[in-house]
């Protein structure tokens, strides 16, 4: 329940809407999530750029035991959007350790490589973001499947849409943020994507970083705190190249006229697209299987600008999951704290514990 539109138009994006979906919940348990922005009509203050907020009253309340999420006064995805973090990580994590599964903070993607057995326990601490699911193939191989945490902004989306540069591997996405792990009546470790879309960072993003996101929202998605050009088209900051008229007006993410070379940023660090998951050209034919995929490898990842090697392999799962624990990264825009301060963020899920 949200008195927003825009939070109407982007949870239809990242969520299952339907009346099935209704049907198939019945008189069976559901989270309630209730949000508001914070500002009821008449708005009798001034509102600063059109975006309907009550950041002095801001509060997000978790109740777990009753599964219920109460968010007011914030517009920003992550408080707003509730069936993302609020509900697939906070209120799910705790769901599940009551039924035996996992939450996590992880892409999810499907390779074809030629993996050993622990390289589940890799760990890759460089620029990347919270998880994802993904399958990779090399020529005339098996595909696997592999799971990767990294903090918020960090690049999980990159990763989870890889296109590789070596003739005949193939990379295919199932998730690119949250995943929910189970295992299987054969012993094994399956992850499934409960989301509908992807919510990812704009700045950075462009056709040469990320060619597969941005054919992903060239229509049906939303553009949040980004600029838009005279001629109606979006820009942040990294898509130089993409833009068609380099020296075009625009109106930044703070609704000021402005061009290329100005001071001050077109866009908001933290600008989000929202798209359709089932737009993107790589996505995996069994992105929605409700049995989900089998994991084979696990990626715990975070930006670490010195002092530790750009990969090192864990010796077995059991030490994989000790390393993960302790992974440390340099907070982002996407995060709470501010500047260069490099925390420890176990399993990219600091934020997120339920």
């Amino acid at each position: 329940m949200t008195d927003s539109a825009y939070v109407v138009m982007c949870m239809i994006i990242m969520t299952r809407v339907s009346l099935e979906v209704f049907k198939s919940i019945g008189s069976g348990e559901y989270v309630r999530c209730i949000h508001s922005v914070g500002c009821p009509e008449p708005v009798t203050r001034t509102i600063v750029s059109n975006w309907l907020c009550n950041p002095e009253r801001t509060m997000i309340a978790h109740r777990p035991a009753e599964r219920e999420i109460w968010s007011y006064g914030s517009g920003y995805g992550g408080n707003s959007l509730l069936g993302k973090k609020c509900f697939a990580l906070r209120i799910a994590s705790n769901i599940a350790r009551d039924e035996g599964w996992l939450a996590e903070h992880m892409l999810v993607m499907g390779q074809i490589l030629h993996l050993r057995r622990h390289l589940c326990g890799i760990v890759s601490e460089l620029g990347c973001n919270q998880g994802s699911f993904l399958g990779v193939t090399p020529p005339g191989g098996k595909e696997h499947f592999i799971a990767a945490a990294f903090p918020s902004a960090c690049g999980k989306t990159n990763l989870a849409m890889l296109q590789p540069t070596i003739p005949g591997w193939q990379v295919r996405c199932v998730g690119d943020d949250i995943g929910w792990m189970k295992f299987g009546p054969d012993g094994r470790l399956y992850g499934l994507n409960p989301e509908a879309g992807f919510f990812g960072v704009c700045p950075g993003t462009s056709t040469k970083t990320n060619p597969m996101a941005v054919a992903t929202f060239q229509k049906n998605s939303i553009f949040t705190n980004v600029a838009e050009t005279a001629n109606g088209e979006y820009y942040w900051e990294g898509m130089e190249c993409d833009l068609k008229d380099p020296k075009v007006e625009m109106v930044n993410w703070l609704g000021e006229k402005w061009k290329i070379g100005d001071k001050g940023e077109a866009a908001h660090a933290n600008a989000r697209f929202t798209t359709p998951a089932k737009q993107c050209p790589i996505i995996h034919p069994d992105w929605e299987s409700p049995k989900g995929v089998p994991i084979d490898a696990i990626v715990f990842g975070g930006r670490r600008p010195v002092g530790v090697p750009l990969v090192i392999e864990s010796f077995s799962w059991q030490h994989g999951i000790f390393v993960g624990a302790g992974i440390k990264s340099e907070a982002t825009a996407a995060a709470e704290h501010k500047g260069k301060k490099v925390m420890h963020d176990p399993m990219a899920m600091r934020p997120f514990m339920g």
